[in-house]
């Protein structure tokens, strides 16, 4: 199963410790090598990117920022054999957070992905 993972966060006023940003490759890299791992990358703010809604039948595009309090700052996507391998992974992935970037807030979204198993066979 794929999960993937949206991370949201604050942006405390001191940059990401090169300590943090250790912790999250060794992370990355023990991930990959147990095969759990698809992609992840960070994410730009807000403000280089657009919105595209539609409300009431209109479709239309707005460019960012948005005026959220936390923004989509990066994303990874795991292949596990549950929701409980994601959410760990995650935790461990947030864990460096608070343990290494004292002021950081953020919060982590694990969302299964469609597969093919999850639709019937064509008749």
């Amino acid at each position: 199963m794929r999960y993937i993972v949206l991370l949201k966060g604050t942006q405390p006023a001191d940059p990401p410790p090169p300590a943090l940003m250790e912790g999250i490759m060794k992370l990355g890299a023990e991930a990959a090598a147990a095969g759990a791992m698809v992609d992840n990358a960070g994410l730009q703010p807000s403000a280089s990117g657009a919105r595209v809604q539609v409300t009431g039948g209109q479709l239309t595009a707005l460019d960012g920022p948005f005026t959220e309090s936390k923004e989509y700052i990066s994303y990874a996507v795991y292949d596990v054999r549950s929701k409980e391998e994601a959410v760990e992974w995650t935790s461990r992935f947030m864990r460096l957070h608070v343990d290494l970037w004292t002021g950081w807030e953020g919060e982590a979204d694990v969302v299964r992905l469609f597969g093919p198993e999850d639709f019937a066979p064509p008749a």
